[in-house]
């Protein structure tokens, strides 16, 4: 009698079990999946701050034009996609405040964009760098034009903890950077380059790593894209045409939304 009744007592504590703990029960149907619903894009350069010059154009107007119509190319598309610009005019935000907005705005994504030059005139192609130290030394001059923007600034010793855009040296504190949106920094990289090869018909430089200060702050994936090559005349000329800001841009928002779409089916 007494057996029957404990077996009693133990079936009804095993059928409460699921009613006790199933709040406790992971269901993925009941977790939401992820939405990348902001992006932080940035015109480099600006203000006072030309970047490379061409022989006819500045960076600084070819790099917000096409900011611009990513933007547009965003809003009409992607609707559910909310756009932050770190400048939509002529004005020069410092380097550090760049990435500091997606931060603060908590985007899922910061795209920069910009425009190459090199001493020697025929170099032409589109690049896309991620975060990272590979290759340092031959990317280093790049790298060095870029951050050196901050050489512009207002007390840029103080606010940049005396970093030297021109030292070596100065650049062993990105090894400490972190590697958690490398993977998805590189799939958006190589998404850019894929779209300006193939459907643009630009010559790809291929996705590559540096130690862009711009870069190495964003806690989200991110990627710097340059357009081509102001130094080389048939690229400024390119870059200079509206067709030709259009097609850059447009091939920017289609990885982004080809990117928006694999990151989110996961």
């Amino acid at each position: 009698m007494e057996r029957s009744k404990n077996k009693k007592i133990l079936l009804s504590l095993i059928l409460c079990i699921p009613f006790v703990f199933g709040g406790f029960i992971t269901n993925e149907s009941m977790v939401p999946s992820f939405k990348m619903t902001k992006i932080v894009l940035d015109a480099g350069h600006g203000g006072k701050d030309p970047g490379n010059l061409g022989s006819r154009s500045k960076e600084k107007d070819i790099n917000l034009a096409v900011t611009l119509l990513v933007g547009k190319y965003i809003k009409e598309n992607l609707p559910d996609v909310e756009v932050i610009y770190t400048r939509d005019d002529d004005s020069f935000p410092a380097l550090k405040d760049r990435p500091m907005i997606a931060n603060n705005n908590k985007a899922h994504l910061f795209v920069s964009i910009h425009s190459n030059s090199a001493a020697n005139k025929s170099a032409f192609g589109t690049e896309t760098f991620v975060m990272g130290t590979k290759h340092f030394d031959a990317n280093f001059d790049i790298v060095k034009r870029e951050n050196s923007v901050i050489l512009l600034e207002d007390n840029y010793e103080e606010n940049y903890e005396g970093f030297d855009p021109s030292s070596p040296e100065s650049y062993m504190m990105f090894n400490l950077m972190s590697k958690v949106h490398f993977e998805n920094s590189v799939t958006l990289a190589d998404n850019v380059e894929t779209q300006f090869r193939d459907r643009v018909g630009r010559k790809s430089r291929g996705v590559k790593q540096g130690p862009f200060y711009v870069l190495w702050t964003p806690s989200m994936p991110s990627v710097l894209v340059e357009l081509g090559f102001l130094s080389n005349s048939n690229e400024e000329r390119f870059l200079m045409s509206q067709e030709g800001k259009e097609y850059m841009a447009s091939a920017i928002y289609r990885s982004i939304r080809d990117y928006k779409e694999s990151i989110e089916k996961n």
